[in-house]
């Protein structure tokens, strides 16, 4: 033995070393170690002297050397593996080692971690992970002729991590489950799925052990049950009988083969069984119960399936135990006369110096602690951020007064989201008190939904209150013009065109309110057609045409090539896309672009109406199309209706198949309201007093202020034939200016003005000389407590709501003018 080969002798482990001597150098291809090049010598030394496993693959077939620790990854490989190609050593994983190793004779190292590589042990095939990294090995040229290799194999860390979470996944199932039936479900249900099983039975065994009744059965989709709700268990095999009732667990991988049930073969071909586990539960020498997987071909079943499958059944009976357990403590709770009306999810036990001497799982999992960290230590000491909440107050009411309590309150916020909890406390026989505990948070977040419901309901009656009273205000003035007789005939036609744009207005709003009502009881009936889209979007143009001319806005009309036609009622469809249309014109400025986008899209018809108008918050695009849905809005409502179109929309659209979403990149940055349908296959106006006489005296200067025209002039007109010299002006601004020149005695002033509304206007008025001693009078749609203060607060002396009382206007004004100067 020479140079290198003593060396590596003398360094290798016991287990190597004796190889190394005995192994036959002058045949290999690799050659005699003292003859080997630096390179490979200083490699192989690295590796004897590593504790860590390591091999050396050189040469042009890869021959490969490795130290005592790669052994145990060998197996039955070595020693026949010394000296051996790479590729006959490993040639059941040499398909997908191939580009590693390609990758390492191209001069660049490889690392992995975890890789899957099946191979065969112990003569069958089976899926291993390995985490590895390859380095090339270079000659004395300086060329790549081999490859140096650390190998550490982690399928047995892999396969304990996957058993740990799937036993936590199991028992995070399990432990909120109080009903039996419940625990057997998803038990069942869990095991099946993990195990790709075809079922998971258990069974319960009658006092004698020979009879068992199915009490839970879980199948694959498509796969039957057993025929039979009950059996004798020699049914199936004595031998397999005779093993459940010692206690053994039974594993059967081929049912026609196995000699506990190959003698009963028509049983287990008609009931689909062709391979089975079966784990038994023995209470006092007795059997008890079963469960049992089944699969319906043979299989060779693992280790980590038998081990998931015992772990289990044994959690599974705890689980039982303890939901039965409970079931019989909440009969007994009920027969009892104990205060207890519910037993809460979490429990704990307090003693009289506030220490918790025990906490269920449940309680634990709600205040995310374990049993070590609360067992032992007081209330105060686990939480003291609660020291002062009701909670907590109510604890301390509870050991001090001796009588039960009930509180709740909010838990920190988790990942940004709020929880509730509800906590009731009951005092002990020995001074201490019982807690118990649970989650609210899902009906607490419905009580909030509720309440904003509620709350839009009540914004939507008062809006609703407000827009009925703006159109009647101008109706009510030119009725009572019309009354007077003293107009000519111009007047009247001005009067008779005012009262009918009203009642038109006021007419669209009724419809909506009852649109809205038919389509939410299901009492619209379509009249259905194959229609071309193309013409509903002409026609919905159309009907908005006159508004976009007004408010010189541009259209546009993007429609495929190919003509698309729709399945629905024409006159519905083309509601919703002018109610759409209509509300983009609304909120977009003037002079900007409104677009109509039409395409098709896996067999559904897109149908986009986009704007550049103000564009909307995230919180309502989520909300848009509920119903009563608005933004916030400013008291000149300059925007927005009653906030039934869009749910009108919605419901139409769901009517005929559909869906219709929003978005928006945020405000002032537009809309996008988009429509997707299946494609087609080839009221009186009552009548009003007439206004009193004007009270004798000088006539007064009056100012109207108003955006809306029609009330504005309606105004006026009263006003010039009571006798008063009258202005009339829609924009605050402009008002404000004309006002300091006109100086009016009297302002009358609409509260809902764009741009500076009425209150605000109130205290310009009063801040400037000319027009600091004028009467102003509030005239708005609004007439709440909390209006009617706001507008006293800003300055105005009276406040009218609309329509106007001008018999009540004409008393003000007449004590305006009887008033000393």
């Amino acid at each position: 033995m020479h140079g290198f080969l003593r060396a590596a002798h003398d360094a290798a482990p016991a287990s190597l070393r004796a190889l190394i001597g005995a192994h036959d150098w002058r045949h290999s291809p690799l050659g005699h170690p003292d003859d080997w090049p630096p390179q490979l010598a200083t490699a192989v030394a690295m590796a004897l002297d590593s504790a860590l496993p390591m091999f050396i693959a050189w040469g042009p077939d890869l021959r490969m050397l490795y130290n005592d620790a790669y052994v145990q990854m060998l197996g039955e490989r070595h020693p026949a593996a010394l000296g051996e190609p790479f590729q006959r050593v490993w040639s059941d994983a040499w398909p997908q080692l191939v580009p590693i190793i390609d990758r390492a004779l191209s001069g660049k190292g490889v690392h992995f971690e975890d890789l899957e590589i099946p191979i065969v042990r112990n003569g069958a095939r089976e899926p291993a992970n390995f985490t590895f990294s390859y380095s090339p090995l270079h000659d004395g040229a300086g060329r790549v002729a081999g490859m140096y290799c650390t190998a550490v194999e982690t399928t047995e860390r892999l396969r304990a991590e996957r058993r740990g979470a799937l036993e936590l996944k199991l028992s995070d199932a399990l432990r909120p489950l109080h009903a039996p039936a419940e625990v057997l479900a998803t038990a069942g249900a869990l095991l099946g799925e993990e195990l790709d099983l075809a079922r998971v039975l258990y069974g319960e065994v009658d006092a004698e052990g020979m009879h068992f009744t199915l009490a839970s059965q879980w199948l694959r989709p498509g796969t039957p049950g057993l025929s039979q709700a009950s059996y004798r268990i020699d049914d199936f095999g004595p031998g397999l009988g005779a093993a459940l009732r010692a206690g053994e667990t039974v594993v059967i991988d081929n049912a026609a083969l196995d000699a506990r049930t190959a003698d009963w073969p028509v049983r287990f071909h008609e009931e689909g069984i062709g391979a089975l586990v079966t784990v038994p539960l023995v209470r006092a020498g007795r059997l008890d119960a079963f469960l049992s997987i089944n699969r319906d071909a043979p299989h060779r079943w693992n280790a980590d399936e038998l081990r998931f499958t015992r772990d289990t059944a044994e959690r599974t009976w705890t689980a039982l135990d303890g939901a039965r357990t409970q079931a019989a403590l909440r009969a007994e709770r009920d027969r009892s006369r104990y205060i207890f009306d519910t037993i809460g999810e979490g429990f704990a036990r307090l003693d009289r110096d506030w220490r918790i001497v025990e906490m269920n799982a449940e309680g634990l999992r709600i205040c995310h602690l374990s049993l070590d960290q609360v067992v032992g230590r007081t209330h105060w000491e686990l939480f003291p951020e609660s020291a002062d909440d009701e909670a907590s107050l109510m604890l301390r009411r509870v050991m001090e007064g001796r009588r039960a309590g009930a509180a709740e309150y909010q838990l920190p916020p988790v990942d940004g989201r709020c929880g509730w909890n509800e906590i009731r406390a009951f005092p002990m026989q020995d001074g201490g008190i019982a807690i118990f505990f649970r989650d609210i948070t899902d009906r607490k977040l419905a009580e909030e939904k509720l309440k904003a419901a509620d709350q839009r309901k009540d914004e939507f009656l008062a809006m609703l209150a407000h827009e009925l009273r703006n159109p009647l205000a101008p109706i009510k003035s030119a009725a009572m013009l019309l009354d007077m007789g003293m107009l000519n005939e111009t007047r009247v036609r001005q009067s008779s065109a005012i009262i009918g744009r009203q009642v038109k207005h006021m007419t669209r709003l009724v419809d909506d309110l009852l649109d809205v009502s038919r389509v939410t009881r299901g009492l619209i009936v379509l009249d259905k057609a194959v229609l071309d889209v193309r013409s509903i979007v002409d026609e919905a143009a159309e009907q908005v045409r006159p508004l976009l001319l007004a408010r010189r806005q541009t259209l546009g009309v993007h429609l495929p090539a190919v003509p698309l036609s729709v399945q629905g009622d024409r006159a519905r469809l083309v509601q919703v896309l002018a109610n759409l249309l209509n509300n983009a014109v609304k909120y977009t400025p003037e002079e900007c672009a409104i677009d109509i986008e039409v395409r098709h899209k896996d067999g559904m018809l897109e149908l986009a109406v986009c704007d550049e108008g103000i564009g909307m918050e995230q919180e309502l695009t989520e909300r848009a199309f509920d119903l009563f849905a608005q933004a916030k809005r400013s008291s000149d409502r300059s925007q927005g209706g009653l906030g039934l179109g869009l749910a009108l929309v919605r419901n139409l659209v769901e009517l005929h198949g559909g869906s219709v979403a929003c978005a928006s990149p945020g405000p002032g940055r537009g809309s996008i309201f988009t429509v997707t349908l299946p494609l087609a296959t080839p009221v009186a106006v009552p009548d009003t007093a007439p206004a009193g006489a004007a009270a004798s005296g000088g006539p007064l200067r009056v100012m109207v202020v108003d955006d809306n025209v029609d009330a504005a002039e309606t105004l006026a007109m009263l006003l010039d034939a009571a006798g008063h010299a009258v202005e009339v002006e829609h924009d605050s601004r402009r008002a404000l200016e004309r006002a300091r020149a006109a100086a009016p005695d009297v302002f009358l002033l609409d509260i809902g003005l764009p741009e500076i509304d009425g209150n605000e206007l109130a205290r310009r008025l009063l801040a400037q000389p000319e027009t600091a001693d004028a009467v102003l009078i509030a005239v708005s749609g609004y007439g709440q407590e909390q209006d009617k203060r706001a507008a006293r607060e800003a300055g105005f002396r009276h406040h009218l709501v609309k329509p106007v009382d001008f018999d009540q206007l004409a008393e003000l004004l007449a004590d305006v003018r009887g008033a000393p100067a």
